[in-house]
């Protein structure tokens, strides 16, 4: 993994960066349906534990392969932080307000992460985070969400529904805490490195507490849906996630996330009957319009040889 800063401006965004925004929108688009699927008959904590321990396995032998553990273990406390502010901590807000929150309106909610960025990295002192245009499709991108979230059939009223919502958007923050973290202290550290140490030590953490918490055996449907959220939303999607931001930044990194609504939507639709309103029709194009906006204001589309796979660790 190499040092991924925030870029300026006049940064361009080459053809591989596209390549993997698109891939994270699909692999962190899908988690909100499995999710919904597994919380059904295990616990949030266990859904927690089931992802991260399969995942960490999945990539045990290639971090082994590549040594890419070693350098991950001497900076173990950056490597905890970081899995509790990616992952244990959002994981299981996500599984206990999905208990109440449809799939699509929590994929919807979690794409507030790339205004948190544009704002964590203005106080940091990156004026650059918030240029004209792209500050223009944030905004754009959030009326959009504002509108579906308002909108007619997906209101939810009570105070569970207010607690979930706040749970979700404390999720959006802490996803967009994590690229400067992984910049700033574990950017010298091989990425399949800190994804294995740290999915490995938040599954240990929360296998006990999901055990304990998961008293009915679980449907096949649920486990299918655990087993997919840890290969392919766990185990590849952070792979993804790390060549994404080496390649764009931490800023820009997140932008994927006005797009996963599209997929949580479209998916809690089709497969669980979630209502497509007219909030909806009005606010996607918003949203994919503000995408567009945010990820290409003020830099231009160049083409760029992609690098081999084991540039990825």
């Amino acid at each position: 993994m190499s040092q991924a800063s925030a870029p300026s401006t006049t940064t361009t965004i080459s053809s591989r960066g596209w390549l993997l925004f698109a891939a994270m929108a699909l692999l962190w688009g899908m988690p909100y349906l499995f999710i919904k699927e597994a919380v059904a008959s295990y616990s949030p904590a266990a859904v927690v534990a089931g992802r991260t321990l399969l995942a960490a396995l999945l990539l045990l032998p290639i971090a082994l392969h590549r040594r890419a553990l070693g350098p991950a273990l001497r900076r173990w406390p950056w490597v905890l932080a970081f899995g509790a502010i990616e992952m244990a901590g959002p994981f299981v807000l996500l599984g206990h307000a999905e208990q109440t929150l449809p799939s699509g309106l929590t994929g919807l909610l979690v794409a507030t992460v790339p205004l948190f960025a544009a704002l964590i990295a203005l106080v940091r002192g990156d004026r650059a985070a918030l240029a004209p245009r792209r500050a223009a499709g944030l905004g754009l991108g959030f009326a959009g969400l504002v509108v579906i979230v308002a909108g007619p059939g997906l209101a939810v009223a009570g105070i569970p529904g207010l607690l979930s919502i706040g749970e979700v958007l404390l999720v959006a923050l802490l996803y967009a805490i994590a690229p400067f973290l992984v910049t700033t202290k574990l950017h010298d550290v091989p990425s399949l490195g800190t994804i294995t140490l740290s999915m490995a030590a938040v599954g240990l953490f929360y296998l006990p507490i999901g055990v304990l918490t998961t008293p009915e055996m679980p449907t096949v449907r649920s486990t299918v849906s655990l087993v997919a959220l840890g290969v392919l939303c766990t185990a590849v999607a952070f792979v993804v996630f790390f060549a994404l931001i080496a390649e764009v930044g931490p800023v820009r990194a997140p932008l994927f996330t006005y797009a996963n609504p599209i997929v949580a939507i479209l998916l809690g639709a089709l497969v669980l009957g979630e209502a497509l309103t007219v909030g909806l029709a009005i606010g996607l194009p918003l949203v994919i319009a503000g995408c567009w906006l945010a990820g290409t204001g003020g830099f231009r589309l160049r083409r760029r040889r992609m690098p081999p796979p084991a540039a990825l660790g």
